[in-house]
């Protein structure tokens, strides 16, 4: 836009007093001083421009209560700025920013208000006057520092500070009561990342409360200590010298052997060596067996906070380098590794250095030796020291109570123990919150010290003390002649010989269980203690008939391909083998509903082929893609291409058809592109039949869940779980379950929590989540069993016609649309007495009249909100708005009966709830699911 043409806009705004200009992406590079003549504006949009500054009569537009001035190039504000004192939400995102000026601070009307993506080192001390802000979003600029006058903003709900320079916050930040979202990942805090939130920034942070009693917990220095510990991993391929290195770097004077004898599974060795500032430095070496046959377990044990190293055998030169690296990237974020090159007899080896720099940044050094003379060893030790030292974590404060509980596990003989042993030995050291022993727990199992799988129904009631014992345990089923030569079949009676020791004998149920989660077997349905490790299966295909007629054809393919995929996708989709007879190592055929699956692995061309026939072809397809698509979520940056089949006249015809893209298909859809040719016959193609044809929508255009689908995927849930999770048989073992078997089962699929996130509802809800899991119960809640871009409605729809519905009730819970939802969803579904099971919260006001009344009156007003809103907007541009009104309405008029209901039933204190361990409220849903 030229500036004639802003002038002519100008001039006509003021004439027809403008309220509202839009001005958003027209090239703007500056204003003139006529832009201060348009003072009846209240809503203005400059957003998108290269304005690289603001003329002083900006200052004239004081009615301003919205203004958008995102992703310009302004590198400061003009004094006057600070006269638009009506503004209430402020976009100063993606500009060049390095200061405010004080006048800012008068801008005290401001509710909202972004200055992400600038070069904001400091705030101004007037920043505190902004009393009214409600959401401040700092996210990626240069900030070191807060200003205590953060104290004075007292209404502050949301502050966004990730990616910043803090390494440190004022006791102030303490006193805002009111702060319910506090975002300080990327930053140099001394607060493991667990405690701040997902490293996925899109995911919500941490619970403030849990960041900020942990920090403040951790800056007296007579409290913490620093702390000099590390995970460090050796990897490559079998008899390349991994266990020599480990030994060598422990003891330069270890003798190598003749024959070393290749490590089984894993052997993690202790390094200790002191830093140049004198501090005393532990390293726990892990040292992985080479062998093909743990590749694709040692996934479960590669983690964050280590240093790796890859050792290559010149010798032999089978070393596949991006591979390996690969593995590293994928599976443990990136971790730093370090190649070295175990040059035998000196032989020199080539690496092509620049090529694997430039694909892999985390690589940080490419060093030789000869481990038999020791050439090479002291360079290698320096430059692992110095990395390792350099690892984020290393130095870290933590609580001395942390540290004396890991002492105290180090210094347990045992091997394992259980979780209830684990709480108890940490209240005896004074660690007494149970989030920080979980906490801690986490964080010495990313160090290799310890192994505690807290998400698994079974293991999370064990701290396994040695690591080595449970992987050893594990292996030795895998190396046993007897599994292989029974081609991956093993009984229960095997394991027993297995695992005859005594350090194993009364652990063969959870070891059992540690397999299973690390989907390295099945139980064969109705064959009772048979299991399957698919990896040992025979690589011969099976023998079966196929027609090609009529198939549904996908096929994935991958830029990289990790080991371990199809073994695992067999282990997920077990229960639906064809006859349990129709898989070997790279394939598997399912039979379900008279309709088939054939799914091969090609490894060496890095591809998945899928082929189904039958009455549910989609369906099936469905389940199978989705399946597929849990375990690609479970890697890091995989990356891989869906490919569908043409479906013009002549593919149709031809056993490999060409394929496109399913990305490349969907971005065609959304820009409007409904065709494409096909290379084979040149013929132009629907694109949307050719996904339609082959992709089963799990989710229907109206944006329900496709019936049919679920209800095949929840078919194989339903098996899977009463498959893999594993269950002691033995009927002279003593059985004391909560209830009988049926009931149990129901109690896994039927029992939900309604709840209102934050404070102390959350706090209340993870308690309970807690003691019913370490029950073996399992509730289903929003925040674990939604997922990444599940449907909201569907799922507080799924609440409403549940079995057994938790309700947590508190104020914030009755005045919420979504829990409310929920709430009516669970009347209107009938027997809401006896489906219901509440727990009302010292902030619900639902026990007298007048309190009750109160929330009448707040869904009227949230009601006469939306609809004045409303009728400011087309009629056409309404869709789902009246919906949402009408949401509004049905809450308003069930609140009343529904608040006169739980007030008239007896639903027992938080705290009488949490001091009996749920033991009435358990009671209670027990005898609902025995009805």
């Amino acid at each position: 836009m030229t500036n004639e043409e802003l002038l002519q806009i100008i001039e006509k705004a003021v004439r027809n007093k403008v309220t509202t200009l839009d001005l958003f992406n027209e090239g703007l590079t500056s204003l003139p001083p006529e832009f201060g003549q348009l003072t009846r504006l209240q809503t203005l949009d400059l957003g998108n421009n290269q304005l690289s500054n603001l003329p002083p009569e900006f200052g004239q537009l004081t009615r301003l209560q919205i203004l958008n001035l995102f992703n310009n190039q302004l590198s400061n504000l003009p004094p006057e700025f600070g006269q638009l004192t009506n503004l209430q939400t402020l976009y100063l995102g993606n500009n060049q920013l390095t200061n405010l000026p004080p006048e800012f601070g008068q801008l005290t009307n401001l509710q909202s208000l972004h200055l992400d993506f600038n070069q904001l080192s400091t705030l101004p001390s007037k920043f505190g006057q902004l009393t009214n802000l409600q959401s401040l979003d700092l996210y990626s600029n240069q900030l070191s520092s807060l200003p205590p006058e953060i104290v004075q903003l007292t209404n502050l709900q949301k502050l966004y500070l990730e990616n910043n320079q803090l390494s440190s916050l004022p006791s102030e930040i303490r006193q805002l009561l009111n702060l319910e979202k506090l975002d300080l990942r990327r930053n140099p805090l001394p607060i493991p990342p667990e405690i701040l939130g997902s490293k996925d920034l899109s995911q919500d942070p941490g619970d403030v409360n849990e960041i900020l009693d942990f920090y403040f917990g951790v800056q007296d220095p007579t409290e913490t200590e620093p702390f000099y510990e590390a995970k460090f991993l050796i990897i490559g391929e079998g008899g390349a010298g991994k266990t020599s290195l480990a030994k060598k770097i422990k003891n330069e004077n270890y003798k190598l052997q003749p024959e070393e004898k290749s490590t089984e599974g894993i052997e993690v060795i202790r390094w200790d060596f002191t830093q140049p500032n004198g501090k005393d430095f532990r390293v726990n070496i892990w040292d992985f067996g080479g062998q093909e046959i743990y590749h694709q377990t040692h996934q479960f044990f590669l983690s964050k906070r280590s240093l790796y190293v890859l050792v290559a055998d010149t010798r032999k030169e089978n070393t596949d380098f991006y591979w390996w690296l690969k593995v590293v990237e994928l599976l443990s974020d990136k971790s730093p590794v370090f190649i070295i090159k175990n040059e035998k007899q000196d032989r020199k080896c080539e690496v092509n250095e620049g090529q694997l720099r430039g694909e892999f940044d985390n690589l940080k050094e490419i060093l030789a030796t000869n481990l038999d003379t020791n050439r090479g060893l002291a360079e290698i030790k320096k430059a692992i020291q110095l990395c390792i030292s350099n690892l984020d974590h290393v130095g870290t404060p933590l609580p001395k109570l942390w540290v004396r509980v890991r002492a105290a596990l180090e210094n347990n003989s045992r091997n394992y123990i259980s979780v209830e042993e684990y709480f108890t030995l940490c209240r005896i050291n004074n660690l007494t919150d149970r989030k920080d022993m979980l906490r801690l727990s986490n964080y010495l199992h990313d160090l290799g010290v310890c192994l505690h799988f807290q998400e698994d129904s079974t293991l999370k009631h064990y701290v396994i003390l040695k690591p080595e014992w449970g992987t050893d345990a594990v292996y030795r089923v895998l190396d046993s002649q007897t599994v292989k030569q029974n081609v991956g079949c093993f009984t229960k009676d095997d394991l027993k010989n297995i695992w005859e020791s005594g350090e194993y004998a009364d652990m063969r149920d959870e070891l059992l269980q540690l397999m299973m989660r690390f989907k390295l077997c099945y139980e064969i349905p109705d064959r009772c203690n048979i299991y399957i490790a698919p990896q040992l299966l025979s690589i011969e295909k099976a023998v079966y008939t196929w027609s090609d007629t009529n198939n549904l054809i996908l096929r994935y393919t991958y830029t990289f391909m990790p080991k371990g995929i199809l073994t695992r996708f067999i282990v997920e989709t077990h229960p639906w083998i064809e006859q349990q007879k129709l898989v070997w190592k790279n394939g598997v055929v399912l039979n379900k509903d008279e309709t088939r699956a054939e799914v091969i692995e090609n490894y060496n061309q890095r591809e998945i082929k899928i082929r189904v026939a039958g009455n549910r072809k989609k369906e099936l397809m469905a389940v199978i893609t989705h399946e597929l698509e849990k375990i690609h979520n479970s890697y890091e940056r995989l990356q891989y291409q869906t490919l569908v089949p043409c479906n013009c006249e002549t593919c149709k015809n031809l056993l490999t058809p060409y394929s496109y893209s399913l990305e490349k298909l969907n971005k065609r859809l959304s820009d409007r592109r409904y065709q494409i040719e096909c290379e084979n016959s040149y013929d132009m193609v629907d694109v949307r039949k050719l996904i339609d044809d082959v992709i089963f929508q799990a989710i229907k255009a109206d944006g329900e869940f496709n019936p049919q689908v679920t209800e095949l995927q929840n078919e194989l849930e339903q098996e899977r779980n009463e498959s893999l999770t594993h269950r002691s048989r033995d009927s002279k073992q003593e059985q004391k379950p909560i209830m009988n078997t049926q009931s149990a089962m129901e109690f896994e699929k039927e029992i939900f929590i309604s709840y209102a996130w934050g404070g102390e509802s959350e706090q209340f809800v993870n308690q309970l989540d807690e003691t019913l899991q370490a029950k073996g119960i399992k509730i289903i809640r929003d925040k674990r069993d939604l997922g990444y871009k599940g449907l909201i409605k569907a799922f507080m729809e799924r609440i409403g016609r549940g079995k057994c519905a938790i309700a947590i009730i508190s104020d914030k819970y009755l005045k919420s649309l979504n829990c409310m939802f929920e709430l009516v969803q669970i009347a209107k579904n009938g027997e809401f007495y006896h489906r219901i099971f509440p727990i009302v919260l010292a902030d619900a006001q639902i026990y007298k009249p007048v309190a009750r009344l109160k929330y009448i009156k707040h869904w009227e007003e949230e009601i006469k909100e939306l609809d004045e809103g409303m009728k400011g907007v087309s009629a056409a541009n309404l869709q789902g708005f009246r919906e949402e009104i009408d949401q509004y309405t049905e809450i308003r008029n069930t609140i009343a009966e529904l608040t006169n209901l739980l007030k008239d039933m007896n639903t027992l204190t938080a705290d009488i709830h949490s001091e009996s361990g749920f033991e009435e409220l358990l009671k209670a849903i027990a005898q609902r699911l025995d009805e």
